[in-house]
């Protein structure tokens, strides 16, 4: 099979999956290289916390290499993988009780570019009040908001991971942007 020649960076992420089941279990630690800080950047929206954020990533890749036999190579293995996170981010946030979200490197897309914020508030005051604004909307709207706009996936992958119909994504969106922005609009015309 030509998959024996290609070096790992080369493979897609479900060649690669194939590869570790049958032929080369050591090969997980590309799967770990590639998704390590895409996953610790998405979990860092749920947890706080630096110590706690390394102990869910690491449930997170056992759990993907113990349950890598039930991962179907024909479907896209970030989405799989994201879902194992979005999972165990849940299963963190219930034990806890935190719902804390930093938003360090965040890029402010789910303003809508009519308000004009920029004349009102410097960027850090911003942040804090995204941060605040956007903790203080329900878990289901925020959960989809982070997915689209901060880890940049689409509906279709959103859908995959959260296991609800795209449309319910779209919905999800659209109503949490809206939140967001009127929440962002009283603090801002007060």
């Amino acid at each position: 099979i030509y998959l024996h020649f290609m070096k790992p960076v080369n493979l897609t992420d479900e060649q690669l999956v194939e590869i570790i089941r049958e032929k080369n279990k050591e090969l997980y630690s590309e799967i770990i290289k590639r998704f390590e800080k895409k996953l610790s950047h998405y979990l860092r929206k749920f947890i706080y916390s630096s110590d706690e954020l390394e102990d869910v990533l690491q449930v997170v890749f056992i759990k993907a290499y113990k349950n890598l036999y039930g991962f179907n190579v024909n479907k896209k293995f970030s989405s799989w993988i994201y879902r194992i996170a979005h999972n165990e981010a849940i299963n963190h946030l219930k034990k806890y009780s935190k719902e804390r979200i930093s938003l360090d490197d965040v890029e402010y897309k789910i303003i809508d570019e009519k308000i004009d914020l920029n004349d009102k508030v410097d960027k850090t005051l911003l942040k804090v009040e995204m941060e605040k604004h956007l903790s203080n909307i329900k878990f289901k709207y925020r959960e989809p908001l982070i997915l689209f706009y901060f880890e940049e996936m689409s509906y279709e992958e959103i859908s995959d991971i959260l296991r609800m119909p795209t449309n319910t994504v779209g919905t999800l969106i659209s109503r949490g942007k809206k939140l967001l922005k009127n929440n962002l609009e009283k603090t801002y015309d007060k």
